[in-house]
């Protein structure tokens, strides 16, 4: 008798499969025969596919699948962990470990294995189900109520938003686009199309289109969860965080107790700086599920933004024991940059880095850890080694390409010219508020905001979204290929454009200051969009953070990112990226001579205070004390740099890529055409 193959548990619809990938008619047949309850014929098609190409990672899922329904279960789980190596972020994979694990008894690594999915795909209604059931049988509560709801809202959508969600988690966003507006054009007040059409749009950065879609969705139904849930995280995105805060408010109030919103709300407390509010309920929390490994992670990024780092150690040391293989929680602790690593710590992460079931971001986190563990042994050789990995398993996820980023530069220099820039000199909003610090990460940007922010009349704020928001809208929605508007469109904004755009600047960013009348935005990559600040904000004070091209870059290449920054992820590319960059300031230089103020980070490290006196001559400041003494600043820190900066001036950091340097000729190679003297 042939098996039954449910929906959700079959792989996805023949459409899901792309038309130009090798073997695409040979994988749709295999669909077709598993539809059809034909697991003979379907194991043979999937099986003469990996023949041909062995790590073909549909065809090993469509195996695996086979497999499970011809009851092969060993076979089927061996094939799912070379699934895993090949595409460790395949979310049917981990559904379909869910599922094996299940039949096997394994309700814990299955329970694992389908939280797994739906952090990956949040539309796979079938680990949804399969989650509420076991949680059921396990401890019921209010998390069992929530997986039983979003399962039962995937199961209502029309067919339209199915493959919407589908091309959505594979990444396929125009095509997702397209048939969520056309689904949209007939369905005007659908919430759930509006819902993913603002994914789609916080996907593409493009963050105002998603808030003002939730808000809409929101009038039409209040009571709609998701969205309100995604609206939380757009309004997070977009560094609104009161606002944000309040949303997670009536989350929790409309299903009071469930764990999952429980943490949104702490999450949204941390982030507007209530943080005994949001420490009280990690901890309360952690109560029930003590074995919860992001939940200890976020209660150690919160105890470390508050200079707290024992107890953030003490919480990042419990998210390891809960989760061997959490490559995060060791990664967080090698941030700190003053913890160190004991040789069994050392070891215990080798061994787990080097199984290669274990998943491709745990990986990278670890290769990231064990570098710093071993730079601080003096073993630099083998930390290089590492450091190297994990760049190199970042890389092969990103889509960063240096020419093309060359290109942008050249762009920007190319239209934001002299005859541009004096057109327009005077027009924009005249406030004088903001002072930019742009750079590359690493540079010292931290270190020059802790000092302003130090000063009675400036506000620290965060790296300020609202520029490069700004430019993704100027940019406007192109297909991938397609050039863009962005910085051409600038030649064609009229005084009132300009004007507008800067005071809407000052207004959204207003609710992150308290009363000074100036304000830090440290966000680095700002030093791409000079000549639109200008045009908007002629009055701000522009801040360059530079530091030693090799240190500068070998200190991005060892760090790694929360976001962006992809340019970081190999050697060459972070030279050509500062070669960039040192050429675009020039062109500031020469266009708009006088507005930028150039502060090296070695002239800090070496005359403090002179360099404080003259950072706050140029912006106008009187010289304070507490300047000097910025390490006593007790504002959270949330950058890689937090507990740097919490100490007094030191220059241990200066030339340490002098350790490394038998490995940094491809960045020397980099770095010489503009910098020669890099030996």
């Amino acid at each position: 008798m042939s098996p039954t193959i449910s929906k959700d548990d079959a792989p996805d619809s023949v459409d899901s499969i792309d038309d130009a990938s090798d073997g695409a008619k040979a994988l749709s047949d295999v669909q077709r025969s598993l539809q059809a309850g034909e697991l003979p014929a379907a194991l043979r098609g999937a099986e003469s596919v990996l023949e041909r190409d062995p790590e073909n990672a549909e065809a090993m899922y469509l195996l695996a699948v086979c497999l499970r329904y011809s009851r092969e279960h060993k076979r089927a789980l061996k094939t799912l962990d070379g699934l895993q190596s090949v595409a460790p972020e395949h979310a049917r994979c981990f559904q379909e470990r869910g599922h094996l694990c299940r039949i096997m008894g394994l309700n814990d690594a299955a329970r694992t294995a389908y939280s797994r999915a739906v952090e990956l795909n949040p539309a796979l209604a079938s680990s949804w189900q399969s989650l509420a059931e076991l949680i059921r049988s396990q401890s019921g509560g209010g998390d069992a109520e929530f997986a039983q709801a979003q399962a039962d809202r995937l199961s209502a959508l029309p067919k339209e938003l199915l493959s919407v969600t589908s091309f959505l988690y594979q990444g396929r966003l125009f095509k997702a686009d397209q048939l969520c507006r056309a689904f949209l054009r007939k369905n005007p007040r659908h919430v759930e199309a509006m819902r993913l059409l603002a994914e789609l749009a916080s996907k593409l950065h493009i963050m105002d289109d998603a808030e003002f879609l939730l808000e809409s969705a929101l009038e039409f139904e209040p009571e709609y969860l998701p969205v309100r849930i995604d609206y939380v995280g757009v309004l997070q995105k977009r560094q609104k965080y009161e606002k944000a805060l309040a949303q997670a408010q009536i989350v929790r109030e409309t299903q009071s107790g469930v764990p999952t919103l429980e943490t949104l709300y702490a999450n949204a407390s941390v982030a507007a700086g209530k943080f005994d509010e949001g420490l009280a309920i990690y901890d309360e929390q952690l109560k029930y599920q003590p074995l919860n490994p992001t939940l200890h992670l976020a209660r150690g990024h919160a105890l470390k933004t508050l200079g707290r780092q024992d107890e953030a150690i003490e919480a990042y040391h419990a998210a390891a024991h809960a989760r061997p293989d959490f490559g995060d929680a060791f990664w967080s602790l090698a941030n700190l940059k003053t913890y160190r690593f004991s040789d069994a710590e050392i070891s215990r992460m080798q061994q787990v880095e080097a199984n290669e079931v274990v998943a491709l971001t745990d990986r990278w986190h670890l290769c990231f850890a064990l570098g710093k563990a071993l730079e601080d042994l003096g073993d630099f050789d083998e930390s290089f080694r590492f450091y190297e990995k994990g760049n190199s398993l970042k890389r092969g996820i990103s889509k960063y390409r240096a020419e093309t980023m060359t290109e942008d530069l050249k762009l920007q220099a190319t239209i934001c010219d002299a005859n541009l820039l004096s057109l327009r000199e005077g027009r924009g909003c005249r406030r004088p508020d903001p002072i930019f610090i742009v750079g590359l990460p690493r540079a010292g940007s931290t270190l020059l905001e802790q000092i302003l922010a130090s000063h009675s009349q400036v506000d620290g704020t965060l790296e300020l979204q609202n520029i490069l928001a700004l430019v993704r809208k100027l940019e406007g929605r192109t297909k991938e290929g397609e050039p863009s508007r962005y910085p051409g469109v600038l030649t064609t904004l009229s005084d009132v454009d300009l004007t507008g755009f800067g005071e809407q600047y000052i207004a959204d960013t207003q609710f992150l200051r308290a009363r000074a009348p100036f304000f830090t935005d440290k966000m680095p990559n700002n030093f791409r969009h000079l000549g639109l600040i200008r045009l908007i904000l002629p009055h701000a004070k522009i801040i360059d953070a530079r530091r030693d091209a090799m240190d500068c870059c070998f200190s991005g290449f060892k760090q790694l990112f929360a976001e962006g920054q992809e340019f970081t992820y190999s050697l060459e590319d972070v030279g050509t990226y500062y070669r960039d960059y040192v050429s675009l300031m020039d062109h500031w230089d020469k266009v708009l001579p006088g507005w930028i103020l150039r502060v090296q980070h070695e002239d800090v490290v070496d005359d403090l205070e002179g360099q404080v006196r003259r950072l706050l001559e140029f912006c106008g400041l009187p010289f304070e004390d507490a300047c000097v003494e910025f390490h006593r600043n007790e504002r959270a820190v949330r950058t890689a740099s937090s507990e740097q900066v919490r100490q007094p001036i030191y220059r241990s950091s200066l030339a340490q890529w002098r350790h490394y340097e038998d490995h940094l000729e491809p960045l020397k190679r980099a770095l010489n055409p503009v910098i020669p003297n890099t030996e």
